[in-house]
């Protein structure tokens, strides 16, 4: 290959990066909206991307107690990476915080824990490409492998999640 050839090659590879890949590290806020299935990449308050999601079996009202199926709402942060989760690979949310601490202690229950923004596992075939199943989770957040992969390029351990109704 000529110089020339090897020149306009790099220049044509280099165009073809993702744009997740373009957009390393420019994610300073997550904004869930569970009654929309939505979930926002925001940079600077300006929204840069955006997902389907799947949420836990019953999606309706708040996180209250460990096994209730639901995903909580409030203000969190993605306080780990799983690059070996059951469910392709995983960011772990900050949930229990203050408040579901106190709403459990004065409901006598356990709160739950090991919420996730997680991929599906290999058995979940999507009805349509880009499409996360149903709601199906204990509570966690879902969205597809391949979105998962442009999540863990774009997305930093400490981004604050906030889940709301």
């Amino acid at each position: 290959m000529s110089c020339p050839q090897l020149i306009i090659g790099l220049l044509l590879a280099s165009c073809c990066i993702s744009s997740a890949q373009q957009m390393t590290g420019r994610v300073d806020r997550i904004l869930v909206l569970k009654q929309q299935r939505k979930m926002v990449l925001l940079s600077e308050g300006k929204e840069i991307k955006q997902y389907r999601i799947a949420l836990g079996e019953q999606p309706v009202g708040p996180k209250q107690r460990q096994g209730d199926h639901r995903t909580p709402e409030g203000s969190y942060t993605l306080d780990a990476r799983n690059p070996h989760s059951q469910y392709y690979k995983a960011f772990h949310i900050s949930y229990p915080n203050t408040e579901d601490l106190e709403v459990a202690r004065k409901l006598s229950v356990k709160p739950g824990g090991a919420i996730m923004l997680h991929g599906t596992p290999k058995e979940f075939a999507p009805p349509h490409k880009g499409d996360p199943p149903d709601d199906w989770t204990d509570g966690c957040i879902a969205v597809t492998n391949e979105e998962m992969d442009e999540l863990w390029i774009m997305v930093r351990v400490g981004t604050p999640i906030e889940i709301k109704p």
